[in-house]
């Protein structure tokens, strides 16, 4: 096999897990929607708001995280939890069907959100020592 289609696998690989950690995300939320009763999001607006969920914090955390940084550090680390909660808050606010009512709200729906989304990626990272090396 040339290296050519070896990337090509590679890509195709990468692209399938990343959709399927998408819809995965997407399901997170709705059943976390189930769970607290003060959350509601549905189907369409839980695959926008996995979306807006890892764009906010991949731009707007690291910001907020060093902002906040001495209270993150006088509090041991618990302030994150408040932060998470915010940013979790304000996917609410900019997705329409996702709605978060109150913080108390946010701040569970964010923490297991959290968990979730880490099992998800657990579950979904590929194998990196069977993968096959591109060889150019």
């Amino acid at each position: 096999m040339s290296g050519f289609a070896l990337r090509d696998f590679s890509r195709t690989t990468r692209m399938l897990r990343l959709l399927v950690r998408w819809v995965m995300n997407a399901l997170a939320l709705l059943l976390i929607a189930y769970l607290l009763p003060d959350m509601h999001v549905t189907f369409g607006a839980a695959l926008v708001a996995a979306i807006v969920i890892g764009a906010i914090n991949t731009l707007v955390r690291p910001i907020l995280v060093a902002l906040t940084l001495p209270v993150t550090v006088l509090t041991l680390g618990i302030f994150l939890f408040v932060v998470n909660a915010l940013l979790f808050w304000l996917a609410g606010l900019v997705v329409p069907g996702f709605t978060v009512d109150g913080i108390g709200a946010a701040l569970l729906g964010s923490f297991l959100y959290s968990i979730l989304t880490s099992i998800i990626i657990a579950v979904t990272r590929g194998n990196r020592e069977k993968q096959p090396e591109a060889h150019i």
